[in-house]
């Protein structure tokens, strides 16, 4: 079956589709605008499996143009809003895309870099949905397509290194998106209110569970205020909210979600990366009549991996769970080798969720995904009962003197700071140590917190080791479009902090330390 069939195959007519600027618009209504791109698209003589980028902020053109595009066989290119112009221009290019499905803000800018040659399929909100209802603007059948057939070049959210367009099948899309509803129990008076881009993996496997459910997708244009978004979810009587773990951590403590209970919310998703226990904690306290669902998942494996259910929550502090329904999560040694409990071993993963390998990239595809399984680069360890705890990523470990440091681990002790929204440890070149441990943190709006009182937690709770040479407080940390740090961004900046380069302080907010550029501890 074609993904834009299976996709709206269960869709109640007159429910909620989406929510946008002060607007609803049903089912029947998102099928209508559906018809009308695809109409727009068929001039342009697109054949099966061609490629199409899509420009465009979270709503109804989004939704529809990707629906359109996969309804005609062709493969969608997600591109993100906050790329530079030159950078969409650069991917729409590598990924050999023929034609342009672009939002009404992105469209100036846009036309003045790219070449004629290349069709753009501008929004045109007042003409999405037709004022007349016929039987015209139903949609036909979807395109015939073989499910092992590309539907989505996604690509990866390059907190580690640069980005590459991952591969994404019919299959893949269907497969993740039932094993997420056999877990979640999504209904069609269930309300989401989606911050993530749907340009994000995470962010584009709510619309796929929503949409397959019938359910509503309220769309919130900006996380730049994060009480409007918890102002919003109440008004709104969201039932449901995602994050990853920088959404949680603003809201918890830059917000009055971590104090007051919004009431129709009862499910939560937590995933993009380890949220400290510390704030899981927090999270649980602050909605309990929310059901708190900590998961794992990778762009790679179209979307989830493993979760853990929420009545596991305070039994297991800091564990992703087991893998979701038609997943084999294993977590492996060097020598493909179960680990025993305690170990640390690389979580691999199979199933019909994961993707075939990466676009025009054998090499990358053969080290990544060796026989069809994912090794994901996370190191994790597993309890008696098979529950997995990942350590860190494996590029993201610090090798000071004979020491190996979790990252992650130094960022969880520090998060238990009720002051403290959002750390990143990071290994920096040295001489003596091979690489001194250096931490970046933000502080909450209006604290008075020191580097001196990170120091003395971190002193209390650590080993010595694992105590920061040199502690910062920024302002903000480098997040990409999904609102994940981006580790190589925080190390770039602390190196540029230390050298002392013009420039370097402008996001930092000096405390101990005249010149802004941290403390180090001694």
């Amino acid at each position: 079956m074609n993904t834009a069939d299976f996709l709206l195959e269960h869709a109640p007519e007159d429910s909620i589709a989406l929510a946008e600027a002060g607007r609803e618009y049903t089912f029947e209504e998102l099928r209508a605008s559906v018809s009308v791109l695809m109409g727009r698209l068929s001039h342009l003589g697109l054949t099966p499996g061609t490629p199409v980028g899509i420009l465009a902020p979270n709503g109804l053109f989004w939704t529809s143009a990707y629906l359109a595009a996969l309804r005609m066989g062709l493969v969608v290119v997600p591109l993100a809003v906050t790329l530079p112009t030159e950078e969409v221009v650069a991917r729409a290019r590598w990924v050999g895309a023929d034609a342009l499905l672009v939002g009404r803000a992105q469209a100036a800018a846009l036309r003045l870099s790219l070449p004629r040659s290349l069709p753009v399929v501008v929004e045109r909100k007042e003409r999405l949905v037709p004022k007349q209802r016929s039987t015209s603007v139903e949609p036909s059948g979807g395109v015939e397509v073989d499910p092992d057939q590309d539907a989505l070049y996604m690509f990866t959210s390059g907190t580690t290194g640069d980005p590459r367009a991952v591969r994404i099948t019919h299959r893949n899309i269907q497969a993740n998106t039932t094993s997420i509803l056999d877990y979640l129990d999504i209904t069609s008076e269930d309300r989401m209110l989606v911050v993530l881009p749907f340009t994000y993996v995470f962010g584009l496997s709510l619309l796929h569970t929503h949409l397959r459910a019938g359910a509503a997708m309220i769309i919130q244009p900006t996380f730049v205020f994060p009480q409007a978004v918890v102002d919003r979810m109440t008004s709104e009587r969201c039932t449901g909210f995602a994050g990853v773990p920088s959404t949680f951590g603003t809201l918890l403590r830059n917000s009055t979600f971590g104090t007051t209970a919004v009431p129709t919310l009862r499910t939560i998703q937590q995933a993009g990366g380890r949220l400290a226990p510390a704030l899981v904690e927090q999270l649980a306290r602050a909605q309990p009549q929310a059901r708190v669902f900590v998961m794992y998942g990778a762009t790679e494996a179209t979307a989830r991996l493993s979760y853990l259910p929420p009545e596991e929550l305070s039994r297991r502090p800091g564990s992703i769970g087991r893998g979701i329904p038609g997943v084999d999560l294993r977590v492996l040694d060097r020598d493909g080798v179960h680990v025993a409990p305690g170990e640390v071993g690389e979580i691999w993963a199979s199933g019909a969720n994961i993707s075939p390998g990466y676009l025009d990239d054998p090499e990358a595809t053969a080290r990544k995904m060796p026989g069809g399984m994912l090794r994901t680069g996370d190191l994790a360890k597993v309890d008696e009962d098979g529950y997995i705890y990942v350590v860190d990523r494996v590029e993201d470990f610090i090798k000071s003197r004979e020491h190996r440091i979790a990252s992650q681990d130094v960022e969880s002790v520090v998060l238990d700071l009720p002051d403290i929204v959002a750390a990143a440890a990071v290994g920096l070149p040295d001489d003596d140590a091979g690489e001194r441990l250096e931490l970046v943190v933000v502080r909450r709006r209006g604290s008075g917190l020191r580097v001196a009182d990170v120091i003395a937690h971190c002193r209390e709770q650590l080993s010595k080791h694992m105590v920061p040479e040199v502690v910062r407080i920024v302002d903000a940390l480098p997040f990409n479009a999904s609102g994940k740090v981006i580790k190589q961004d925080v190390r770039a900046m602390c190196l540029r902090l230390a050298e002392g380069l013009s420039g370097a302080g402008d996001c930092i907010a000096g405390v101990d330390d005249d010149s802004g550029g941290g403390v180090k501890v001694s």
